[in-house]
């Protein structure tokens, strides 16, 4: 079939997923092919172009990718290059990855938030997170659309829609959502339109558009990854981290983005028998929601015990919601205090210097900014103090003492590594009356700064669904470990078929 035929077949709606010869291909399997001079980087960099024309812009128009990067295929020119000359900077040389457009990226692409108000901002540096991938020879393919400001402005906010990029849709089903914020990178890796992306999380940001994509999701230990150079919620809780098809993908992202004084060899520790002589709490209080997922969560348990692993069964995480509501308390005030400290760092051109400036901003730009959902939260963090209030300091204090010590310390003293369904199936998006699920298990993690892994654990009527693994501070090695014992003995990963609903 020729271009002319192919684009008109497609534009019809009678072909809704093009053939894609890089289809699921992993890291080290795009390594090989450029080994072999199978591909180049420049050949791999534009046939994932190609996959964003035609699935992102045109066919089911899933709007994950918020902007493609102008000089990707002049960045894989030059790694090419380097290849012939013998030069290989090591297993991302020549991959092609996706950032969330709340990363700061040099260049010619915009760092927005996925907001108006940033919608001309580009950053004067990298992010150290993109730094150290561009240095380990990564393409930088283009930035991933996501729930605007990484879905803190309003309680009512529709989880993968921004101002600046529109809503993304979820490649399994395009009526249903993707689960927020990190919305674009889930839904693009999901769909091959890059090797593997980069989100962020406060609370859920990757491990829930992970799960719900299909992914694995690793949200690392806080301060394994720099926080400096993204657009901030929250200096307790926030990191970058990857977005992937695969373990071992996850490991060597993990790999080149983490800080230098506490990067470990993920990729090379990951072992089929990684699960064994392991013991795993199962977190109950997580579960119970769904039928479907509670089949599932038994089947993956069943695997992980004929692995080796011994199971602890209800293994629950003391003080579990408990602090809920001073978290949110935290976030409001530490949003506040990093936003208005990012955008002061952007320099006397700026269109916005600070949260009261984007709150008037929105209010001068309702009909573009505010269609669907207002600016509540914004407006509750405008009105906080400063970090030094003893309402923020009182919060914070519960929310470590709760959530660490008395909270998941507590549960990993009895167990290696604690597992849980983590997220429910994706709902029917609904722009009246914002997101709806029934369960979600980001929060200890997110709340104590642990890392917390998601891989699949299977579909229900299609629709993904991630298995949870969380332990204490810096185990992402050993999170890993096991996950890929689990992964490679159920290989329950499956490409999305974009169908119109399930």
């Amino acid at each position: 079939m020729d271009r002319r035929s192919f684009t008109a077949l497609l534009a019809s709606g009678q072909m809704r997923t093009p053939a894609f010869e890089l289809n699921e291909l992993t890291i080290p399997d795009l390594q090989k092919a450029q080994q072999s001079g199978r591909f180049t980087a420049r050949r791999l960099t534009q046939l994932y172009l190609e996959r964003i024309a035609a699935i992102d812009q045109r066919g089911p128009a899933m709007r994950s990718v918020i902007e493609v990067n102008p000089d990707a295929l002049s960045i894989a020119d030059g790694l090419d290059k380097e290849r012939k000359g013998g030069r290989i900077r090591g297993p991302l040389h020549g991959i092609p990855i996706l950032v969330k457009d709340n990363i700061d990226t040099a260049g010619r692409m915009r760092t927005s938030a996925g907001s108006l108000a940033l919608a001309e901002s580009i950053a004067a540096k990298d992010a150290p997170a993109v730094a150290r991938l561009r240095n380990a020879g990564a393409v930088l393919l283009g930035k991933t659309n996501l729930s605007e400001w990484a879905n803190i402005r309003s309680p009512h906010s529709t989880s993968g829609w921004s101002a600046r990029g529109g809503l993304t849709r979820n490649p399994y089903a395009l009526n249903r959502n993707t689960s927020g914020s990190s919305s674009g990178s889930g839904a693009a890796t999901a769909a091959n339109l890059c090797a593997a992306s980069v989100g962020t999380e406060t609370d859920g940001s990757i491990v829930s558009p992970s799960s719900i994509c299909g992914l694995v999701g690793l949200k690392p230990t806080v301060g394994l990854i720099s926080q400096s150079g993204i657009i901030p919620i929250s200096r307790t809780q926030d990191t970058a981290g990857p977005m992937t098809r695969s373990v071992t993908d996850a490991a060597l992202l993990l790999e080149a983005m983490a800080e230098p004084s506490r990067r470990q060899p993920y990729a090379s520790g990951l072992q089929h028998d990684g699960l064994r002589g392991l013991k795993l709490g199962i977190v109950r209080k997580a579960a119970g929601f769904h039928a479907g997922m509670d089949d599932l969560l038994r089947r993956a348990i069943d695997t992980c015990r004929q692995l080796g692993a011994q199971i602890i069964d209800p293994l629950d995480i003391p003080h579990y919601g408990e602090y809920n509501d001073a978290e949110w308390e935290v976030l409001l005030y530490e949003f506040k205090d990093g936003v208005n400290s990012y955008l002061a760092g952007l320099g006397p051109s700026a269109a916005v210097k600070s949260l009261a400036d984007i709150i008037a901003f929105n209010d001068r730009n309702r009909a573009r900014e505010m269609p669907h959902f207002a600016q509540e939260t914004f407006l509750q963090a405008q009105a906080k103090g400063p970090l030094s209030t003893k309402e923020y300091r009182d919060a914070l204090a519960k929310c470590q003492r709760l959530s660490r010590l008395q909270g998941l310390d507590a549960a990993l003293a009895k167990a290696d590594i604690l597992l849980a369904p983590t997220d429910s199936p994706a709902w029917v998006t609904d722009l009246i009356n914002g997101d709806h699920y029934t369960s979600s298990f980001s929060t200890p993690a997110a709340v104590a700064g642990y890392p917390h892994l998601t891989v699949p654990m299977g579909q229900i009527s299609g629709l993904p669904v991630g298995l949870s693994f969380v332990g204490p501070p810096f185990s992402e090695a050993a999170l890993l470990k096991a996950a890929y014992a689990y992964e490679q003995a159920s290989k329950l990963r499956r490409a999305p078929q974009f169908l119109d609903a399930v």
